[in-house]
């Protein structure tokens, strides 16, 4: 199954690219007869750029939050309901044409990641730096396996966060520490906390 995730998502992939889209994830869940395929999408690197550029010029219609500077660019996928429908008309056809997704009956769901995306890749932990996230690791780190805090830095293969920006857990303060750093290597789970 985790093969033909893969062919998933590649073939997601160049579906989202002809869109200006880039896929952040792609689940299958469900029994059989109730699968869902999941896909999350969000505006390409271009997308976002043109997208600050619109703030930039105080065009009107965009998100209050965005134009305030409360919510950064990279935070808000820019996704739009139609994106989302367009890329979902393409890539169900590409799926039956291809037959990707074993056996017949599935839901197609095609999304935003939302403003607490999951965090998977070292090059997102870069892009998201300076923001809230909460991550879970393997083993525990100074003796706490959760952790809150603003991400410092992505050094590709650890991360730093303050612990100072969020209020900590019980374990978290006992550690009396203001920062800790974290292998990549050790993070089970890893997402954004929504600043709004």
């Amino acid at each position: 199954m985790a093969t033909k995730l893969d062919e998933i998502r590649v073939a997601a992939q160049r579906v989202a690219a002809s869109h200006g889209l880039d896929v952040v994830d792609v689940e299958l869940a469900g029994p059989a007869k109730e699968r869902v395929l999941r896909v999350f999408l969000e505006k390409n690197a271009e997308g976002r750029a043109r997208l600050r550029a619109e703030i930039a010029a105080g065009l009107e219609g965009l998100p209050e939050r965005l134009v305030e500077g409360k919510l950064s660019v990279e935070q808000l996928s820019g996704v739009t309901h139609e994106d989302c429908a367009e890329f979902s008309r393409d890539f169900g056809v590409l799926l039956d044409v291809e037959d990707l997704v074993p056996g017949d009956e599935f839901t197609l769901e095609a999304s935003s990641p939302g403003l607490d995306r999951k965090l998977t890749k070292p090059e997102e932990f870069q892009r998201f730096k300076g923001c809230l996230v909460k991550v879970q690791t393997f083993e525990p780190v100074r003796n706490n396996r959760h952790w809150r805090g603003r991400l410092l830095a992505g050094s590709g293969t650890n991360i730093a966060l303050d612990l100072a920006a969020t209020q900590q857990n019980s374990k978290s303060r006992k550690a009396g520490v203001n920062t800790v750093e974290i292998a990549l290597d050790n993070v089970e789970k890893a997402e954004l906390i929504p600043e709004i």
